[in-house]
């Protein structure tokens, strides 16, 4: 189905404020000229932040400030650090052997100092709102990585080597890369194409509605596992980080280990879809998609597995099925979160971004539009970590003229997708700023879903850097659910250690037994110090346990869509621009 286009003044929600002398329906026009005012006037002034919120940042400061003027404990602290010396042991930055030579050494150790000094003011002041303490931290971060020496050509000892050694045609080079991107004339994600490159797999898309297709992969062995496996990817960004090539395929592994997989991909919104929400996203994206793959395998039972807010979206489905609620004829076999957060109290980096007034700024910009672009969050993901994505990248391709090998993944984070102004809104305000599901209050239809009602037994992934989706937080669904559960911490990040085929060098993980259901709570400082740490990739571990929690007896592969199939894998959604 469609919904019906809704313009920007269908969408505005009435406020509670009014003269109580105006009748019922002059005061509700009334209402909603105000709302229209404002959201014009804030949307416009959005676009000219970036999204970004003054009032947001200035009471972080404020509150910073005048508790640390009023702090002279805290005051002497930081001027007796003053005299410290400072060390660039660890900064990446500071790497090259030429740092440590006069006068790139005292630049180095002067950038270090200060950034060591406003790390301390940041910190620990009394009586600064965490939140505020977070902002105020990250945007003197920001502020000070501007100004790193090794930003700039002349205060870089290995820029200016490389233009000495390569005779100015480091420098050359580098300007040339800067006008082709200025220029718009270099698209890295072109160079890996979607069914030529990436997302390779055999298979076919099965079922198709307004908001997803399911593709179902050709089996690989001559049985397989009874129960099929379902992945629920993020709608955020397009589903084949899953599957990549042939060498690091989720997908491709999954199938040559006998499992039949569907796989969900997501339609790219536009503004005609503003007004899609999150029952939209599991109604249409999930739990119609559920009965589909029960249909075409044959079987009630399924695995299901949820990446990032997918797997957010797959907890709420299984919260809500293993409670009275309807929604499905498929029941749940086992549920996988892989970097999924159900407790969003500790939501890493992004919790920079969340407050009343970044959120209200935000859903300002998104109103005009009806979507928020793929570009914008991009943008707010690489503000994260401008070290390595905007001022690393700067120094690389501009001042020392190398341009990187686009990987697949680089080329997959490239590849964005939009998401409608309702969704977005309502995840970011029940989720992220209310906490709605883990404090049961997160409703379907109409009523609320409590994570300690999941029946099935759960595996859940976190990784050890991860920015997006700390692992801590991910590990709290240990504290909110009663099912059976296994918790694995994975190295690498957000990405990166989900994508960790078998034969990856460096890669591990961290395990301890399955829980069972109704267990005794395990902090992560103990789960952390107990767990056993293995080589290798966490797949295989994985593999070994969804078998043991599979039939015994395997099966002849089902027939691709029972019979009926629409079109080859990758499909017509993941091409959508």
């Amino acid at each position: 189905m469609r919904l019906d286009d809704t313009s920007p003044l269908d969408s505005v929600q009435l406020g509670s404020a009014g003269s109580a002398a105006l009748p019922a329906k002059d005061l509700a026009s009334a209402n909603t000229a105000f709302n229209l005012l404002d959201l014009h006037l804030q949307s416009g002034f959005a676009e000219l932040t970036g999204g970004v919120s003054p009032i947001a940042l200035s009471l972080a400061f404020q509150d910073w400030f005048l508790h640390l003027a009023a702090s002279p404990g805290k005051q002497i602290e930081l001027v007796t650090a003053l005299s410290r010396p400072a060390s660039v042991a660890g900064d990446a930055r500071f790497a090259d052997s030429g740092w440590r030579t006069w006068p790139f050494d005292i630049l180095a150790k002067s950038f270090a100092g200060t950034g060591q000094f406003w790390q301390q003011a940041t910190s620990g002041v009394r009586g600064v709102a965490p939140h505020h303490a977070h902002v105020v931290n990250a945007m003197a971060t920001q502020v000070l990585d501007a100004f790193s020496p090794s930003n700039f050509f002349w205060t870089n000892p290995e820029v200016l080597r490389a233009a000495r050694d390569s005779k100015g045609q480091s420098y050359l080079s580098g300007w040339a890369n800067l006008t082709q991107d200025l220029g718009h004339l270099q698209a890295p994600a072109t160079t890996h194409a979607v069914g030529r490159d990436v997302a390779l797999t055999p298979g076919k898309v099965v079922y198709r509605n307004e908001l997803v297709e399911l593709i179902q992969y050709a089996p690989q062995s001559p049985t397989v596992y009874r129960e099929p496996v379902l992945i629920v990817p993020s709608w955020i960004l397009k589903y084949y980080i899953l599957d990549l090539s042939a060498h690091n395929s989720l997908v491709r592994y999954l199938v040559e280990q006998g499992h039949t997989v569907f796989l969900i991909s997501w339609r790219n919104p536009d503004a005609h879809d503003r007004q899609l929400g999150m029952d939209d996203y599991l109604s249409l994206g999930l739990l119609d998609i559920l009965n589909e793959v029960a249909r075409i395998g044959g079987t009630p039972e399924v695995h299901a597995v949820g990446y990032c807010l997918g797997g957010t979206l797959l907890a709420i489905a299984a919260a809500a099925l293993g409670s009275s609620h309807k929604g499905s004829d498929a029941s749940l076999k086992s549920v996988t979160l892989l970097a999924a957060q159900t407790d969003f109290s500790e939501p890493g980096e992004l919790g920079l971004f969340i407050d009343d007034s970044e959120l209200n700024l935000l859903d300002a910009m998104m109103w005009k539009k009806g979507y928020l672009d793929g570009h914008q969050m991009g943008a707010s993901f690489q503000l994260l970590n401008a070290g390595d994505m905007i001022w690393s990248r700067i120094m690389h391709q501009y001042m020392l003229g190398i341009r990187p090998d686009t990987s697949e993944l680089a080329a997959w984070n490239a590849d964005t997708t939009r998401m409608p102004y309702r969704m977005h809104s309502e995840y970011l305000t029940r989720l992220f700023l209310h906490n709605d599901l883990a404090s049961g209050r997160y409703c379907v239809q109409g009523r609320p879903v409590a994570l300690k009602d999941i029946r099935a037994p759960l595996f859940v992934l976190g990784t050890e850097r991860d920015q997006v989706a700390p692992w801590r937080s991910v590990y709290k669904i240990n504290l909110l659910s009663n099912a059976a559960l296994e918790f694995v911490l994975a190295s690498g990040g957000h990405n990166a250690g989900i994508v960790s085929e078998p034969g990856h060098a460096r890669r591990s993980y961290q395990f301890m037994p399955q829980r069972a259901a109704g267990s005794a709570y395990v902090g992560p400082d103990e789960w952390l110090e107990k767990a056993q740490r293995a080589s290798g990739s966490w797949w295989p571990h994985w593999h070994q346990w969804l078998a043991a929690h599979s039939a015994v007896e395997q099966i002849t592969p089902p027939a691709m869509g029972a019979g009926v199939t629409l079109a080859d894998a990758p499909g017509r959604y993941v091409l959508g621009d």
